[in-house]
């Protein structure tokens, strides 16, 4: 017989067979990457933290800077616009009004029938239309003929239900949910694109006068009444339901706020005092930010390689739009330092491959082996063969990026109604504050909504709490055009 030749090797003061010294080391190997990888999600953790003291000083700060918006032009990273709704709809609106609701990757088009004061919305009918990428970046009349055409072909299929009365045209409120600066009630001029558009052309131009002459193009006959942003679409939408209603949010792919403001509380306000006292402000909150906010390396990044560097810093830690991004850059580092070694899944690099909707999905996968998070993962960024070990941690990212997010929204919240005297209980008075809620994020996103929510709560305490309500003002933005348009009729004004 050969002689065997056997190797030894010390590990740790053992002496082991070659083979099991190797075996020894990939696990000392592997253990050393995940303590690598723990280390970066504890970092992340750390720099995410939102304790209620931080929370308190991002809601004052809010405050702030909605006193200086208010106080003058510029005086504020809030823009804090007049939007010339001085009195929401009554639900004494009769007839048929269309609404365009343009505010991300997709915009609508509905038709509604309004019966009157005991009437309610008798109908409505909604068209959702995507929009091509090549359009958010061309030119402005390529973007709003492809809209109007789109318009004009649901138009072409009004039922004889939606008639309109005859001799007049069709009226439209417009939905644009981009900063604009409004000259009245039906006009204002673009003051920067958000939400991956970016048509230059159309920066300062009057949004009515583009819509308006692509409709003349296609030639439908209608009349824009009403020019809103969603978030005070959705605060007429609220209203018209619930008379309580005095602020709006949405979360979606974007994020912004409304709320009625005294219109002796606007000191930037050059005109007549409207008659009823009141002003809705759209507050642009997507471009709020504070020394206070909790921003980490990834948002930074994010941030610098974004269309518009130093803007929406506030939208970017909370919306939907962004929440999937800095999870995926999160993942990414984890991923070369730890995970994969130089070697990248490539589909990993790609920025916003990781949708907002896939890292709910994630993040509400409750099965025993996350088969959803395997999937995902699998499926978009073509990595197999996960641990259940390696899946945990990626649900717990979501978390970290979720509840971040979800709480400073709460903490803004908390600054609005600070700014309204509504976070306090005034003695003898009967105090009902309902917030109008819309967007796919808050929708759709449950731990999210559930972590704002019991945020709130958290900020507010529990007696004031009992005074607030958050109701989910579904498609808000879009049938709140339609009863803006129906509100400033150029008819009913005519005939009353």
């Amino acid at each position: 017989m050969g002689k065997v030749t056997v190797c030894v090797a010390v590990v740790c003061g053992v002496a082991v067979t070659a083979a099991a010294a190797v075996v020894i080391h990939r696990k000392m190997k592997k253990s050393g990457k995940w303590v690598k990888a723990m280390e970066i999600v504890k970092e992340f953790e750390e720099s995410c933290r939102t304790p209620i003291s931080k929370l308190k000083q991002v809601a004052d700060a809010m405050t702030v800077e909605m006193h200086a918006g208010l106080a003058s032009e510029g005086g504020s990273k809030l823009k804090m616009l007049i939007t010339y709704v001085d009195s929401l709809p009554t639900g004494d609106e009769k007839g048929l009004f269309y609404a365009l609701d343009l505010g991300g990757t997709n915009f609508r088009v509905l038709r509604v029938l309004l019966g009157g004061k005991d009437g309610g919305i008798l109908k409505q009918q909604f068209k959702e239309v995507s929009i091509p990428p090549n359009k958010m970046t061309g030119s402005s009349a390529a973007l709003f003929d492809y809209i109007a055409a789109e318009l004009a072909k649901f138009v072409a299929q009004e039922e004889d239900d939606f008639k309109p009365t005859s001799g007049r045209p069709r009226e439209l409120g417009f939905t644009f949910s981009f900063p604009v600066m409004q000259t009245s009630i039906a006009s204002g001029t673009l003051l920067r694109w958000t939400k991956g558009f970016s048509i230059d052309e159309t920066v300062g131009q009057d949004v009515v006068a583009e819509l308006t002459k692509a409709l003349e193009r296609q030639g439908l006959e209608m009349r824009v009444s009403a020019l809103v942003n969603d978030t005070v679409g959705t605060l007429a939408g609220g209203k018209y339901a619930n008379n309580d209603v005095v602020v709006s949010v949405i979360l979606g792919t974007g994020s912004n706020a409304a709320y009625v403001e005294r219109a002796q509380a606007i000191p930037k306000w050059h005109g007549l005092l409207p008659k009823s006292g009141e002003m809705v402000i759209n507050m642009e909150w997507g471009n709020f930010r504070s020394s206070h906010l909790p921003l980490t390396e990834y948002d930074q990044a994010l941030d610098a390689e974004s269309l518009n560097p130093g803007e929406q810093i506030y939208e970017k830690v909370i919306s939907g739009m962004y929440l999937g991004e800095i999870f995926r850059r999160v993942l990414c580092r984890m991923a070369k330092e730890a995970f994969f070694g130089d070697i990248v899944p490539p589909k990993l690099k790609e920025p916003f491959i990781l949708g907002t909707p896939v890292m709910s999905a994630m993040h509400h996968d409750t099965s025993p082996d996350l088969k959803v998070v395997a999937n995902n993962l699998k499926d978009i960024l073509e990595i197999s063969n996960t641990s259940l070990k390696m899946r945990k941690v990626i649900v717990q990212l979501c978390d970290i990026v979720a509840t971040r997010g979800a709480r400073l929204s709460a903490a803004g919240l908390l600054g609005i109604l600070k700014k309204m005297g509504r976070d306090t209980i005034k003695e003898g008075e009967k105090q009902k504050t309902v917030i109008a809620m819309d967007g796919g994020l808050y929708e759709h996103y449950e731990e999210y909504r559930n972590s704002l929510e019991n945020c709130l709560k958290e900020l507010l305490g529990e007696e004031v709490f009992k005074t607030i309500k958050i109701e989910h003002s579904n498609d808000g933005s879009g049938i709140g055009a339609a009863l803006l348009a129906a509100s400033h009729s150029q008819y009913l004004k005519d005939e009353s």
